[in-house]
């Protein structure tokens, strides 16, 4: 049986999709009360700060952004394939490029709190 890579793939998707599917909607939902200035007293600036600085605090938002970068560049990788975009290699490239350095990216804003 040949060996594959898709499971590298896949699994970075499947996770993002899962944390995109149950975290988007309660950070939507937090930040609409936010917005009608009913802030709950977990969600103050000082709270959230001491939470973001914290290591699990840093691994856990770096989880939420990364699996959620790479489950849309997927999803982005399919739909342009749909749209007739048949260079799937650059597209694929493209995205995958700019989902690591974005994580990158939150990565070193994370640890210069």
């Amino acid at each position: 049986m040949a060996k594959s890579d898709k499971p590298l793939v896949w699994f970075p998707f499947a996770a993002g999709g899962t944390v995109i599917a149950f975290f988007i909607p309660v950070i939507v939902l937090l930040t609409l009360l936010a917005a009608l200035g009913h802030v709950p007293s977990g969600l103050s600036y000082a709270s959230l700060h001491a939470f973001a600085s914290g290591w699990i605090g840093k691994i856990v938002i770096f989880g939420v952004v990364a699996l959620c970068l790479w489950s849309s560049a997927h999803r982005l990788r399919c739909t342009f394939f749909d749209f007739g975009v048949r260079a799937d290699g650059l597209v694929a490239t493209i995205l995958y490029v700019v989902a690591i350095l974005s994580s990158l990216a939150a990565a070193v804003f994370l640890l210069r709190i």
